[in-house]
């Protein structure tokens, strides 16, 4: 069972949204509020039973809150903390769903100081191209990673708590430092999103854009379904992860490079065997996740 009765979340949209329903699926009875800077959100959340209450004074919020969620762009991070600093309750338990850790932990720090002890970093790896409580399905988490990046000072039945809490939702559990989150998902998440939002961009302001699009079929609509997702968001990732993504753009703007000589020089062995190579790991790829889906 969830070991909190009344959860503030933070953020109702795809993530916090899911996040409540899921917790619902799973049998919490216990008090769901939400928190939004956006009014008119907070309203259609609760109009669609994701929260029990919105558009509460702070001081209410938060009173018996022994869990905050926080489901917003990782750029909001520091401006959300300082505002519910002063509700913060001794033992409450603070978390986020955050897909960089490194930022996130520094605004952390910076801001609850010596209440850091409280803040478990965490990440559901786990999505749509949809954002808005709309969005918001009860098994988004079902069968999906949720990284957590435990900090030195964490308390262990924090810890547990927060792992408990995504384990009902159907999600399994990992552990990595907040260095090591953001060096693997500047790689898998961060840069295929900033590759789709690219090419979609790039024909968008081409001059036979009406003509692309118009032929554009499958392949082109199953690569680019992530440059649905929300700008702000991934605007605010990008920037967050920049260090990373850089070194990785680097890497993969070398590999463009060769492939680009391959095709010049129509070098169609030297093709074959890259395209070769790619499928076998990606079809490994996707054998692995199949038999960990069958061990469950």
């Amino acid at each position: 069972m969830v070991p909190f009765k009344k959860i503030v979340i933070c953020g109702i949209g795809l993530i916090g949204g899911s996040l409540a329903l899921a917790l619902r699926k799973a049998g919490y009875s216990g008090k769901i509020v939400g928190l939004e800077r956006n009014k008119e959100i907070l309203s259609r959340a609760h109009a669609l039973g994701i929260v029990d209450d919105a558009g509460s004074p702070l001081g209410e919020t938060f009173q018996d809150a022994d869990l905050l969620v926080l489901a917003v762009p990782v750029a909001q991070t520091a401006s959300v903390l300082k505002m519910v600093r002063p509700y913060l309750s001794s033992d409450i338990v603070v978390t986020d769903t955050g897909s960089t850790k490194t930022n996130v932990v520094t605004m952390a720090r910076q801001v609850l100081n010596e209440k850091i002890a409280c803040f478990i970093p965490a990440h559901p790896i786990a999505g749509r191209e949809m954002n808005g409580p709309e969005a918001a399905v009860d098994n988004l988490f079902a069968g999906k990673k949720t990284v957590i990046t435990i900090l030195p000072e964490n308390r262990k039945d924090a810890i547990e708590k927060i792992a408990g809490l995504w384990e009902q939702c159907g999600s399994v559990i990992h552990y990595l430092t907040p260095e090591d989150h953001d060096n693997v998902f500047a790689t898998v998440s961060h840069m295929p999103h900033l590759l789709a939002y690219g090419l979609v961009d790039y024909v968008a302001k081409h001059s036979k854009s009406d003509m692309f699009f118009q032929y554009a079929a499958s392949g082109f609509r199953d690569f680019t379904r992530i440059a649905s997702s929300s700008p702000e968001m991934w605007r605010d990732i990008t920037l967050a992860n920049r260090a990373h993504l850089l070194t990785e753009l680097d890497a993969y703007l070398q590999e463009l490079e060769h492939i680009r000589d391959l095709v010049e020089k129509a070098d169609g062995h030297g093709l074959e065997k890259i395209y070769a190579n790619a499928q076998q790991a990606r079809m490994n790829w996707l054998n692995t996740i199949e038999n960990s889906e069958l061990k469950k």
